[in-house]
């Protein structure tokens, strides 16, 4: 090996792979001592030595001083005093050969187990630079995909984000940029797994921590996070400065940070609720928008709390699909059960009102309000709870009206949630619980 060809690759793989240049020189010299042990033209005594300085190669074999030269490991007298004319019978010399006297065979081998070794560098580089970074949010480029998991570029190092580690709602090509958080770090003969993750909650939460200043300085602290990937996040916080509004931090002005969080999870819904170490209080919250009539601790179930709501307000405790007490449940710690109060009348009066009051905010008539109503959607929040197929279908309405009105409730509450934070501009947000889109 040309010793300038041997720069030049030590160079190329120290700069190109991050391995250490004592490592690749290291390597280089192992390899070839290893491949020259099996050439019968040398000795098991090969010495292989790379200068460091100069980056040249010297390969070095021990032989025993003869009368005369009789095969591998002997030199003659004469040969061996034109190298240390004190030589005698007997002696012991190291003697320097050329590399090409290895022969080809032993370049191959040696190239073999020198990248085998280079591969056990790079792996072993990968892991210790990412077993520190679990739980940081990596920026990478889709490069391929296995059926439902994705493999994806951070630097120079392959990834890969498993199918269950994926949100589902999103679909990506070969090439996008993406980001996901260092969930863990394997090493094994394989080499190193570095497994990424965008639907754990841990996901959700260091977004919050880049993207709230409060919550990267501690004056606000994240207590809980529940989720369902793609659809629905809950996040519980609480601060010890009276003079700062969690909740009202983690929305930011005009909702601006949370709609951030919202845009890089897809539209995920987010749920920022305020946390206390009052069980019924906490449950109140994490339950919103949903309005409670009573929050009874069991006394005999463990960690159990009973929820009672108005009929108006079923649904919308519960949530699609049971995703609403499903993710306060996991968010408190608490078996959260929700039923409906028995008061037949109050319902009537109560869905009456609501009859009213969607008449007048869609200006639309008395009878298709009431339609709504009978459906069971008496309020703006208890229309989003559903996607708007679903809305069209179990109201009866074509689908332009049924368009139309979905629409407007989404216009309505985003008003309403522009309107809040521009009362409480400059100061915490007065709403416990922040939904958005």
């Amino acid at each position: 090996m040309a010793d300038n060809m041997l720069l030049t690759m030590v160079t190329y793989i120290e700069r190109e792979n991050g391995v250490d240049r004592e490592r690749v020189l290291t390597a280089i010299e192992e390899a070839i001592r290893k491949a020259a042990a099996r050439n019968p033209l040398v000795t098991n005594d090969l010495r292989v030595e790379i200068d460091r300085k100069t980056i040249t190669l010297h390969v070095y074999d021990t032989m025993v001083v003869s009368d005369e030269d009789t095969g591998t490991g002997f030199i003659s007298v004469a040969r061996a005093r034109r190298i240390d004319p004190e030589a005698q019978e007997g002696d012991t010399l190291e003697i320097e050969i050329p590399a090409e006297k290895l022969g080809r065979i032993t370049a191959q081998t040696s190239r073999q187990t020198f990248m085998q070794r280079i591969r056990e560098a790079i792996r072993d580089n990968t892991f210790n630079d990412f077993k520190g970074r679990i739980g940081e949010i990596v920026s990478g480029t889709v490069s391929g995909q296995n059926r439902h998991d994705l493999y994806v570029m951070v630097g120079k190092t392959e990834m890969i984000l498993p199918a269950r580690e994926r949100i589902p709602t999103e679909e990506y090509s070969v090439g996008d940029p993406i980001r996901a958080i260092v969930k863990d770090v394997k090493s094994d003969a394989n080499g190193p797994a570095v497994t990424l993750s965008r639907a754990s909650g841990e996901f959700v939460r260091t977004l919050f921590r880049l993207e709230v200043s409060e919550i990267a300085d501690g004056v606000v602290e994240i207590m809980g996070v529940s989720r369902d990937p793609g659809y629905r996040s809950k996040l519980a916080v609480r601060t010890m400065d009276d003079k700062v509004d969690p909740v009202g931090a983690c929305v930011g002005l005009r909702g601006a940070r949370v709609r951030n969080i919202v845009r890089e999870l897809s539209g995920e819904k987010i749920d920022i609720v305020r946390w206390s170490d009052d069980i019924k209080q906490y449950v109140a919250q994490a339950l919103a928008p949903a309005k409670l009539e009573s929050v009874e601790v069991d006394p005999d179930g463990e960690n159990t709390v009973h929820v009672t709501v108005a009929p108006d307000q079923y649904s919308l405790a519960i949530g699609k699909r049971g995703q609403n007490v499903r993710l306060s449940s996991r968010l408190v710690g608490w078996h959260v059960d929700v039923t409906k109060a028995m008061n037949l009348a109050s319902f009537e009066d109560q869905k009456a009102e609501a009859v009213k009051n969607l008449a007048e905010m869609f200006s639309i008539s008395t009878a298709q309000a009431t339609q709504l109503a009978d459906a069971g959607f008496l309020t703006v929040e208890g229309i989003l709870e559903t996607d708007v197929e679903d809305f069209a279908a179990a109201t009866g309405l074509d689908d332009v009206t049924a368009h139309g009105l979905y629409a407007a409730a989404q216009a309505v509450a985003e008003l309403t949630g522009g309107l809040a934070a521009d009362e409480n501009e400059g100061e915490a947000a007065a709403e416990d619980t922040a939904d958005a889109e």
